[in-house]
């Protein structure tokens, strides 16, 4: 049974979701290089720690017009090069004021986040007074840590005014989930440090140097004293992403692949019985493998590694599963595949421009709602965002949800659209029943997505006939009687706009 992995938060926690990438066994770690300098002490490192207070204001997905709730959170941040602060994305993340302080100095510093990485939790912030970093050293980094060293962790746990270190253990390196956007995996280190709200995004430090930034751990009584860092590799990653003054994200093949462990299955496939390859059983529309890889493909090798049959690589002298190859390329790189079609073998090249396109499965921040109201009727996106936040009880929209990607419903409704809410008039008194239902046509026209929606509704007709998907009888709406009560439904409700198409 899977555990409730949940984010140290300065608000309330993220239950994780199920990642969108295969989660892929670590190397053991190789041993720290030797320091290039001399490395910071406790004292040094205190001073380059930074206490991020933030007022953020998050969406209201059951009423969209309106502009959410305001709280206040704590974390933790520490200077790197360039007069820069690095913490978690969580840390600021819709956020509305951001403010800075050093210990040492009682004043507060407004900053703004320059770049932000959800996929990774990971953010640069800058304070608009560069007077900030007077007397403050840059932290550098090291590299992984071996299993079973100590480690001290920084950071202003429970939201303390005054900096505050733990230690512990390094018990694991593992790829895991990261909870923020509930569907990335990536590597993690595990230490039997408990890292409670006010820790996120502080330094990690062994021997001087930072190894790592705190970011999440277990809630409640599921597990006591276990703690988890984000990596210097991930945040290496970053880092030189940024460097061009851009996030691009981490890519993605866009592919899933399934096991050749089964003898059967090879002989049926023409493949000899020599533990490689693994068969390519979907490739989704929008992705990097479009119009290159097949399901029904078997992949040999990715970028010269051979793969076994469970999808695993040798890299860097350590099985690791192939998802890692391309976990450590960048927008604009490529791959190169060794596969067989039809029996046939063959190379193939997919050019590493986009990440992950169903973006709808990962909790995003820093976004406003879209939607439509429409004579009382709310018209949104089904995404992670909604569900997370509203009741989903409309059980064929959970299944269309739950099956977007194994089920190819993405074909039919790239995105899903639903009558998320009703204020009740009598212009809608009979919609009831279609609450939470999945938009099929308006008037004829296929709906894909919310813009189409906006389109069809802005067509002058007669009537607007609505119709949704697994319904035997369409939504009818009188145009003139949805017209009288545009005015009506506004007042009442306090809508200041009717819709949002951009985030």
């Amino acid at each position: 049974m899977r555990l409730p992995l949940l984010l140290v938060l300065a608000g309330a926690p993220f239950a994780l979701a199920a990642p969108s990438k295969t989660p892929a066994p670590l190397a053991p770690p190789a041993p720290a290089p030797e320091p290039a300098s001399t490395p910071a002490g406790p004292s040094l490192i205190r001073k380059s720690l930074v206490r991020i207070q933030t007022v953020s204001q998050d969406p209201d997905y059951s009423a969209p017009w309106n502009s959410g709730s305001v709280e206040q959170g704590i974390g933790a941040g520490f200077v790197i090069e360039g007069d820069r602060i690095l913490t978690n994305a969580h840390v600021v993340s819709n956020a509305r004021m951001i403010w800075v302080t050093r210990e040492g100095d009682p004043n507060r510093y407004t900053a703004k986040v320059q770049h932000i990485a959800h996929d990774c939790d990971l953010a640069v912030l800058r304070p608009l007074n560069r007077d900030f970093f007077k007397g403050m050293r840059p932290l550098e980094f090291n590299g992984l840590p071996q299993i079973e060293s100590t480690v001290s962790v920084y950071g202003y746990p429970i939201g303390g005014d005054r900096p505050s270190v733990t230690r512990g253990v390094v018990s694991r390196i593992d790829f895991e989930d990261y909870s923020h956007s509930g569907a990335d995996s990536h590597l993690v280190i595990q230490i039997d440090a408990a890292i409670n709200p006010g820790n996120s995004g502080g330094p990690v430090v062994q021997d001087g140097k930072v190894i790592g930034v705190a970011f999440q751990g277990y809630s409640g009584d599921v597990a006591q004293n276990t703690g988890y860092m984000i990596p210097t590799p991930v945040i290496n990653r970053f880092l030189t992403d940024i460097a061009d003054g851009h996030y691009d994200h981490y890519m993605d093949l866009s592919a899933s692949t399934f096991p050749l462990t089964n003898p059967a299955a090879r002989h049926a496939l023409g493949l000899p019985d020599d533990g490689q390859g693994v068969l390519v059983s979907t490739v989704f529309g929008g992705g990097s493998s479009e119009g290159i890889l097949q399901p029904g493909d078997v992949i040999l090798e990715i970028d010269g590694h051979p793969v076994a049959s469970d999808g695993s690589v040798e890299l860097d002298g350590s099985n690791v599963q192939m998802a890692e190859v391309v976990e450590r390329k960048f927008k604009g790189d490529k791959v190169k595949l060794k596969i067989v079609r039809a029996g046939k073998p063959m190379e193939v090249t997919v050019p590493l421009n986009q990440p992950f396109p169903f973006a709808l499965f990962a909790n995003t921040y820093d976004v406003k709602p879209r939607y439509i109201e429409f004579a009382g009727l709310v018209f949104q996106p089904l995404d992670q965002n909604f569900i997370s936040s509203t009741q989903l009880t409309n059980f064929r929209t959970r299944y269309t949800f739950d099956h977007f990607l194994d089920g190819d419903l993405y074909k039919e409704h790239p995105e899903i659209v639903i009558l998320s809410n009703i204020l009740s008039d009598p212009v809608n008194a009979y919609a009831g029943e279609f609450l939470q239902a999945v938009v099929d046509t308006i008037n004829g026209k296929k709906i894909r997505s919310l813009d189409d929606v906006a389109a069809a509704l802005a067509e002058p007709a007669k009537n607007y006939v609505i119709e949704f998907v697994g319904e035997s009888r369409p939504l009818v709406l009188e145009a003139k009687a949805v017209a009288e009560a545009r005015a009506r439904i506004d007042t009442r409700y306090g809508i200041r706009k009717e819709s949002n198409l951009k985030p």
